[in-house]
């Protein structure tokens, strides 16, 4: 089983977006989803392919924690 992580999008340049996940900060290419700075959004596989509302993006880090719990 494959999951998207959601986690905020810190900066966008040349089409990779720098992407935090909880202190983790990985390069996504964004070159699917118009994404900016501030954004949340689902990345598989090194790809951006959802912008989320924060609200639901801190929901589903939450259920990620209690499910790792």
């Amino acid at each position: 089983m494959c999951v998207a992580l959601p986690g905020k999008v810190l900066s966008v340049e040349d089409g990779l977006a720098k992407v935090d996940f909880s202190g983790n900060v990985v390069t996504a290419h964004a070159g699917l989803v118009d994404v900016k700075p501030g954004d949340y959004a689902l990345v598989h596989a090194g790809l951006v392919i959802q912008v989320m509302d924060e609200s639901e993006a801190l929901d589903l880090e939450e259920l990620f924690r209690e499910v790792e719990g």
